[in-house]
């Protein structure tokens, strides 16, 4: 809009469209998350530390607004957080907060620190290892994510060791159910790493068993100069009686 002073001098008003800016995470804090389970239960995930970008410590903040009740949730940290999620995987109506780390040393690995929070309070859940199964041609960069209220877990599978690993273009997923405060795992993928190769079976033609000169043929029917008397003596005998 534009105002007109009696000068006939236009000037602006001052009217200013304002821009949203993602809040800025002030030091010592690195990482900052809220989700709202349900109106008035939010947790706040936060990690923080100064002088290292690698180990830290992480907090989760539970604001129960309406009971005015505020709990804190710490931990040590290794890794920076990559993202945060909420679950219910054992349909309990309590919500599972699960924070995903990555750090890296020979390979970028995932660790992930899980809670369940009942009653505004924090159990902590061990996330299983890799079993040595699953840990084949593992090389790291996993990429969770929740599928219908399960957590689920993929990551590129590596033929090799160390630099001379290649990817072979398939990928490992699994998938993580929460059963008596214990995590359960399923596999989904099928590895062509863990089948071996059958060799199909060729089938060969069969061979026709070919006469062997050697085998005795089918005797024809001979009479035995002792028949042929036998045979003579018995016309004689006929005619005689005749």
């Amino acid at each position: 809009m534009l105002v007109i002073s009696c000068n006939n001098e236009v000037k602006p008003t001052g009217v200013t469209t304002a821009i949203s800016k993602k809040p800025v995470i002030m030091d010592p804090f690195r990482y900052h998350k809220m989700i709202e389970v349900s109106p008035g239960q939010d947790y706040d995930i936060l990690s923080w530390g100064r002088g290292s970008s690698t180990v830290g410590a992480f907090m989760i903040l539970h604001s129960d607004s309406a009971a005015a009740k505020y709990t804190t949730t710490t931990g040590d940290l290794d890794g920076a957080i990559v993202d945060v999620y909420n679950s219910d995987m054992d349909l309990d109506g309590n919500p599972e907060i699960i924070i995903q780390a990555k750090g890296k040393d020979t390979i970028n690995y995932t660790t992930i620190y899980a809670f369940e929070f009942t009653n505004g309070k924090a159990n902590k859940l061990d996330f299983p290892k890799l079993t040595k199964s699953e840990r084949k041609g593992y090389r790291g960069n996993d990429n969770f994510y929740i599928k219908e209220g399960i957590l689920m877990r993929e990551f590129p599978i590596f033929d090799g060791n160390g630099k001379d690993a290649k990817p072979t273009g398939q990928k490992r997923q699994l998938q993580y159910g929460l059963r008596n405060n214990s995590f359960t795992v399923k596999q989904l993928s099928k590895d062509s790493t863990n089948v071996s190769a059958v060799k199909p079976v060729v089938s060969q033609p069969v061979k026709k068993a070919s006469p062997d000169n050697n085998q005795p043929t089918k005797k024809s029917k001979k009479h035995t100069p002792e028949k042929k008397h036998k045979k003579k003596h018995r016309r004689h005998h006929d005619s005689d009686e005749g």
